[in-house]
């Protein structure tokens, strides 16, 4: 409807212009928006105010004569002018209904965009270390990237979802070695665990799976390991040089093995993430790898495209990327004095892949811990040529676990943590994936255990729920009296639904594709999850004051089919959001 009444305004633009009332050189921008008082009508338009001083004229007197020259339409019921120069628009009934046979023949894609294949976009969220499972943090990025990807594609662009696995690096050597020292430890040595190793539960699982394939082969006496290894944090040493260390230690003594341990540790672990993750409904085209990126040759490619182009310089024998040339607040290093590259150089060719792979728009979903690597990345990409704007970062607070008054804390490197995993068994799927997207993503969030397993209307993934399990509910019971719902019958009545809540819930169905296009397009799903919270309660509050099984067998079709209408959209909004839509609660 928005789109008819544009067309209606700019053709009384038209009729405008060419009687000379507005210059030929005006550039209107028409925005028609929902009016949030029902006394002003269904729609306004600011078009007067925003025209009224390039055209030299009176906003009101200039929205009277767009009044005057609008076409005629039958499904404009009147206009009236609104304080200093609003067009307000009311509709016909007949109009605003009319979504609903719209809803009922387009079904499951109704709302949807049309696919638009000229356009590619990669979507990479979660991207965790794979050095432990997935934690409740972790869920709220991989609940919000999905359903970022969703929507845009629901809005008809070709979506691809990538995990970047960190499968290089110093973390994957602490996290190697962790799990060497549990091996010595199941072969009955004695040993001080280091402080900064990882000490999660999962460590010994590897360590144990490890003997079993391979034996006593990975077996070294203790002494060798720790002789002249610097001093633990504990024991007043360094924390970090002390597992460094123990890293070229581990590596000295094991030699080629030390890769059957390296890739033990990291095979584990990123298989248990993608598990998790599919259960929880998230599943990716591509997993990458930061190894392949040395392995291709793309680091040293991208490297080599800087180093052309005038952006690398050496200082103290570390090559530095001229990032300050685009806005950074200092340059970085690329690579070492030891020629070992940084794990910037790694998302420097990590880009650049990204954009040779053809890519038109590409997101990254951070933890809102990297919002000071924004900058660095985006004057890498602006330095290989590429344009900057095609990286959208989108950053994500973590969430803030509680039981009762004590907040959880959540470490991967102690191992004192609530998993994703025990997350979802405790509230279910369906909570994680709504609660999640309630918020903006940028925003501090405090998961309540307490009300996600709530059956109350407090708790808003099953208030809505339960709004579609009960339009399922009232068609079982039609068929348990012997009755039929007749669509047809039911279209053709629409205008006996005459009260205010009934007119209220279609408006609020008609919203459906404007609210999934802009939150795909913002990329912001919580304004999906909290339409779906107020379709709900219009839904609620109209069901409780109308019986929907009656005599009257016009009204009875008449109101199944708005109700049929109903659970379609909360069907597919809940479908985007990753959540069920079940038939029985």
């Amino acid at each position: 409807m928005k789109e008819q009444i544009a067309q209606l305004i700019a053709a009384a633009l038209e009729t405008l212009v060419a009687d000379g009332t507005l210059p030929a050189d005006i550039t209107p921008n028409i925005q028609v928006d929902n009016t949030r008082d029902k006394a002003h009508g269904d729609f306004a338009c600011n078009i007067a105010l925003t025209l009224a001083k390039p055209a030299r004229r009176n906003p009101r007197e200039l929205a009277q004569q767009l009044c005057a020259a609008l076409p005629a339409s039958a499904n404009v019921e009147k206009t009236e002018i609104a304080g200093p120069g609003f067009i307000n628009f009311f509709v016909t009934q007949a109009s605003t209904f009319a979504v609903i046979g719209d809803i009922l023949a387009q079904g499951d894609n109704f709302g949807r965009g049309t696919p638009n294949s000229g356009k590619r976009v990669q979507v990479e969220f979660v991207s965790a270390n794979p050095t432990g499972p997935l934690h409740v943090g972790h869920g709220r990025g991989a609940a919000y990237g999905a359903t970022v990807a969703d929507l845009l594609e629901a809005a008809g662009l070709e979506v691809e979802r990538e995990y970047y696995v960190n499968d290089a690096g110093r973390q994957m050597n602490i996290l190697a070695t962790s799990v060497w020292l549990r091996c010595l430890e199941l072969h009955d040595q004695v040993l001080t665990f280091p402080s900064n190793g990882y000490q999660g539960f999962y460590i010994r699982d590897i360590a144990h799976d490890l003997i079993k394939e391979h034996g006593d082969r990975l077996n070294r006496p203790v002494a060798d390991v720790f002789a002249d290894i610097p001093a633990d944090e504990p024991a007043g040493g360094d924390k970090e040089q002390h597992i460094d260390a123990l890293i070229e230690r581990a590596q000295q003594l094991l030699g080629d093995d030390y890769e059957h341990v390296f890739n033990a540790g990291l095979n584990s672990i990123l298989a248990d993430i993608r598990e998790d993750l599919g259960e929880f409904g998230v599943n990716y085209q591509e997993w990458f790898s930061e190894r392949s990126l040395t392995h291709s040759g793309d680091v040293d490619r991208a490297l080599e495209q800087l180093e052309a182009k005038g952006f690398l310089y050496e200082q103290e024998g570390n090559i530095w990327f001229r990032s300050t040339d685009f806005g950074d607040d200092k340059d970085r290093v690329v690579k070492r004095a030891n020629g070992q590259t940084t794990y910037f150089a790694s998302d420097i060719a990590y880009h650049m892949n990204k954009f040779e792979r053809g890519f038109d728009q590409v997101i990254n979903i951070w933890g809102a811990d990297h919002h000071g690597y924004i900058t660095r990345v985006k004057a890498a990409i602006q330095a290989m040529g590429y344009d900057p704007e095609k990286l959208v970062v989108r950053l994500v607070q973590f969430a803030i676990l509680y039981r009762g008054e004590e907040r959880v804390q959540m470490s991967t490197r102690s191992g004192s943590f609530v998993t994703l995993r025990e997350l979802r068994q405790e509230v279910g799927n369906d909570a994680c994936r709504f609660f999640y997207v309630t918020r903006k993503a940028d925003q501090h969030m405090d998961f309540d255990l307490e009300l996600a397993k709530s059956a109350s209307k407090d708790n808003p993934v099953y208030y809505i729920q339960y709004a579609h399990a009960r339009v399922c509910s009232v068609l079982r019971k039609l068929e348990s009296e012997s009755m039929a719902w007749d669509q047809a019958a039911g279209l053709a009545a629409l205008e006996r639904l005459e009260s205010e809540t009934e007119t209220d819930l279609v408006k609020q169905l008609g919203k459906y594709p404007e609210v999934l296009h802009n939150a795909a397009l913002n990329f912001e799903p919580h304004m999906l999850s909290n339409y779906l919270r107020d379709l709900a309660g219009d839904f609620h509050t109209w069901y409780n004051g109308h019986k929907l099984i009656i005599d009257d067998v016009e009204l009875r079709n008449a109101r199944l089919t708005l109700s049929v209408a109903v659970r379609q959209v909360l069907a597919n909004g809940l479908k985007l959001l990753g959540v069920s839509a079940p038939e029985q609660m």
